[in-house]
């Protein structure tokens, strides 16, 4: 038997502004139909998105979970890259939570937080 990751699901209390996050970070969103979309990234993995409500009803004892459990990071190809998508996020009008900076371990680094506080990682090798 093969078992492989196919899907990352996000939670959410604000579907068309995490679409419009997600977006930025260049994932081909469809426009929301109801409560569940999902993308299909290039390398095949899919990115979901639930709405809160949804995940309630499936889940009635469902919790917001508090800190970060999960990451997700976002390859910007150039460090100059890093730097444009952060801009292009925060002047979007979303929350950056560290500017980008040279990392001590060879990247150009970023993080933002999606509209329902999730850190994204930006990167990109400095060399």
């Amino acid at each position: 038997m093969a078992i492989r990751l196919d899907a990352i699901g996000i939670v959410t209390a604000n579907m068309a502004q995490s679409l419009k996050f997600y977006s930025l970070l260049g994932i081909s969103v469809p426009e929301p139909s109801n409560d569940h979309v999902e993308a299909t990234l290039p390398n095949g993995l899919r990115l979901m998105w639930d709405d809160l409500e949804l995940v309630k009803k499936i889940d009635p004892n469902w919790q917001s979970p508090t800190g970060q459990r999960t990451g997700m990071a976002f390859h910007c190809e150039t460090p100059t890259g890093v730097d444009e998508v952060f801009a292009k996020v925060i002047a979007a009008g979303f929350q950056g939570k560290s500017e980008p900076w040279d990392a001590f371990w060879g990247q150009r680094y970023a993080q933002v937080s999606d509209p329902d506080g999730n850190i994204v990682d930006l990167f990109a090798p400095l060399s």
